[in-house]
Parts: structure tokens; sequence; C-alpha cells
């Protein structure tokens, strides 16, 4: 059974940092493209970054140059650093395979980014 827990979100002041975690078990990360994802209230999902089995990263335009995706084989998990936080990033993070396995979400992580 694949698990994916999300960790590492909280509360930040605009421009600050976080370090968000996706532990996989069940499932060989190093194997899978994998996304961070996020859903702000009334909206839809949306990935906003992805790193492919082989390492190559993407990211939606309006992370471009703030967030960094990475991957730890060793430990199976999926790091999104996101740096230069707006108040527009304020959604729950989830990761997931590309294309997306439903029974893969997890609960994810709550960014709030305020003053």
């Amino acid at each position: 059974q694949v698990q994916l827990v999300e960790s590492g979100g909280g509360l930040v002041q605009p421009g600050g940092s976080l370090r968000l975690y996706c532990a996989a078990s069940g499932i060989m990360l190093r194997f899978n493209a994998m996304g961070w994802y996020r859903q702000a209230p009334g909206e839809q999902r949306e990935l906003v970054a992805s790193i492919s089995s082989s390492g190559s990263t993407n990211y939606a335009d309006s992370v471009k140059g703030r967030f960094t995706i990475s991957r730890d084989n060793g430990k199976n998990t999926v790091f999104l650093q996101m740096n230069s936080l707006k108040p527009e990033d304020t959604a729950v993070y989830y990761c997931n395979t590309i294309p997306t396995r439903r029974t893969y979400w997890g609960q994810g992580t709550q960014v709030t980014v305020s003053s």
C-alpha cells in the first residue's frame, strides 16, 4: 500500500521560507516522476513543481525562481524548498506522482503566508 505523507507547512511572513517534506512508503520515488501540488480555498488543485525519475525539474511560472524541488533517494523523500513566499502561495500542499494516482493523495500540509 502506497502512502505519501506531507509535512513542514506552517505560518510564515511574506518573504519567508519553508521546506516541505513528502515521505513515501510502498513506492520507490526514484522510479517515478513526482510532483508538488497545491490547492487554495475555492480553487482547483494545481501542479507547482515536478521532478522526473532522472532528476529533471519543472516549475509553474508562479513559483519559478522561488521554489526548488529535490529528492533524496536514500530517504525516499521529496522536498520542496520555498523561498520568498507570497500571500498567494497560501494553500494546502500535496505530493503525488505524475500522472496522479487517486489513492496516493495524502492529507497535505497547510502553508499560510501572512503578516
